[in-house]
């Protein structure tokens, strides 16, 4: 899952505020806020709903071994990592 690094970064790059991110993923603002602050993680599930909101606005999450370790920009008409 994503953490909360890439979630900040993923925001800047977008120029997303904390409140826009919320908004579109359809998680509470107080989440986004908390989990960034690291006052709290989120549920698997909620995490799922950010990363595929910034997903579908161009955002590519990357992995190693299942741990989070930054973001790449897809560019418009390309296909997604791994395809």
């Amino acid at each position: 899952m994503i953490n909360k690094e890439q979630l900040r970064a993923a925001r800047a790059w977008l120029g997303l505020s904390q409140d826009k991110v919320a908004k579109i993923s359809k998680v509470a603002s107080k989440t986004i806020k908390n989990f960034e602050r690291g006052a709290s993680l989120p549920y698997e599930r909620t995490l799922r709903d950010i990363q595929k909101a910034l997903e579908k606005l161009g955002i590519e999450f990357v992995f190693d071994e299942g741990e989070g370790i930054g973001i790449r920009i897809r560019r418009p008409g390309s296909p997604p990592l791994g395809s």
